[in-house]
C-alpha cells in the first residue's frame, strides 16, 4: 500500500510528533498539581527521564501514549497499513527500551506508575485515575499501571 501524502510531507508530519508536553501529560500534571501534589519534569537524575518524579514519595510517573509504546488491547494501538514490518520492528524496540528502563528505574529504588493515553481522554476515566495514582503515591506500592484500554 502506497501513503497517501509524499515523503517530505509524512517526515514533516512525524517530525511534529512531541516527546515532551504531550496532552496526555499535560492533563495529568494539571490534575496532579490541583490535588496538591509537586513534582520535576524529565528529571535527568533519574534513569530514562521521566515524564514526572514525585522526590517526595519516591516516585517516578510514566506517560505512554498507547500507539507508540503498544498498549496491549487498546483500540488506539495499531500498526499504519504503510510499511508494516518497519512499524513492527520500531515498536517493538519501543517497548524493549521502556521495559529496561521500567527495571532500572524499579532497580534504583524508585516507585514506577505507567499512565496510558487512553485513560486521560475523557473526563471521568481521567478523574478515576487521578484518584487511583493519588492513592497510589500515598501507598508503599511498588508500581501501578492505569489504562483503560480502549
Amino acid at each position: 500500500m502506497t501513503d497517501i501524502v509524499d515523503q517530505q510531507t509524512r517526515s514533516r508530519m512525524m517530525s511534529g510528533i512531541r516527546g515532551k508536553n504531550t496532552r496526555p501529560e499535560v492533563v495529568l500534571r494539571q490534575a496532579l498539581h490541583a490535588r496538591g501534589f509537586r513534582f520535576r519534569l524529565h528529571s535527568a537524575n533519574v534513569h530514562g527521564r521521566p515524564d514526572l518524579v514525585l522526590a517526595r514519595y519516591h516516585a517516578v510517573i510514566f506517560v505512554h501514549g498507547c500507539f507508540w509504546h503498544r498498549h496491549e488491547g487498546c483500540r488506539y494501538a495499531t500498526i499504519p497499513s504503510t510499511r508494516p514490518e518497519f512499524w513492527q520492528a520500531k515498536f517493538e524496540a519501543n517497548v524493549a527500551r521502556d521495559r529496561a528502563v521500567h527495571r532500572a528505574v524499579m532497580a534504583s529504588g524508585w516507585r514506577v506508575a505507567t499512565v496510558w493515553e487512553c485513560a486521560l481522554r475523557k473526563r471521568p476515566e481521567m478523574e478515576i485515575t487521578v484518584e487511583r495514582l493519588g492513592e497510589w503515591l500515598r501507598s508503599d506500592t511498588t508500581e501501578i499501571e492505569l489504562g483503560s484500554a480502549g
